[in-house]
């Protein structure tokens, strides 16, 4: 079980790790912590945006939209490998997942298959929506794909969880496809490349 870092640990976690950082807004305050808890938190996820246009996604991210209030996240990642801050604390990023997945997490053990959405993944998670138009031919740039790598990495360095602590969306919630165009396993091994 781990408290959520302090929003400035957070960002020294990733500067730490060798990103460029952008704070957008006044993000350590923006959250959704009126709406539940945010921690004790467990892992990383992972999303796409099925966007384009940077300006434009970290906006969206940062205000969301009618159906759902943001942030839409903690850190948007742009083609370009910067991470926009657009809010911390609880974030409408994860939605209802599966228990299963969770406990797998917190075990640092292969997951399960998702076959149910019981469980808040809101309060349990840090959220990291990637620009990509996620329908499989949208390109991920390699200064992209590895500012993913570092994101997750920071996250996992500063808890002392292995790479097993980073899902993708698709791992957590049934029906999600995100992210798309890399899977998983490859960049739970970057990430454990990273972390040795």
């Amino acid at each position: 079980m781990a408290s959520p870092m302090s929003a400035s640990s957070f960002l020294a976690a990733l500067r730490h790790e060798g990103l460029t950082v952008v704070e957008v807004g006044d993000w350590r305050h923006h959250n959704r912590n009126h709406k539940g808890p945010w921690g004790p938190v467990h892992g990383v996820m992972i999303h796409h945006t099925a966007t384009s246009g940077s300006e434009r996604t970290v906006e969206l991210c940062r205000v969301g939209h009618a159906d759902l209030p943001g942030p839409l996240c903690h850190g948007v990642i742009t083609k370009d490998g910067h991470v926009h801050l657009v809010g911390y604390g609880r974030a409408n990023h994860a939605g209802l997942g599966d228990d299963d997945v969770l406990r797998a997490v917190i075990a640092e053990k292969a997951l399960p298959h998702d076959n149910e959405a019981n469980t808040d993944g809101n309060r349990y998670f840090y959220g990291f929506e990637c620009e990509n138009l996620g329908d499989g031919e949208d390109p991920w740039p390699a200064v992209q794909l590895e500012a993913v790598e570092r994101a997750a990495a920071a996250v996992c360095r500063h808890h002392g969880w292995s790479e097993r602590s980073v899902i993708g969306h698709k791992e957590w919630q049934p029906g999600k496809v995100d992210p798309r165009g890399f899977t998983m396993a490859s960049m739970r091994a970057r990430v454990h490349d990273r972390l040795k």
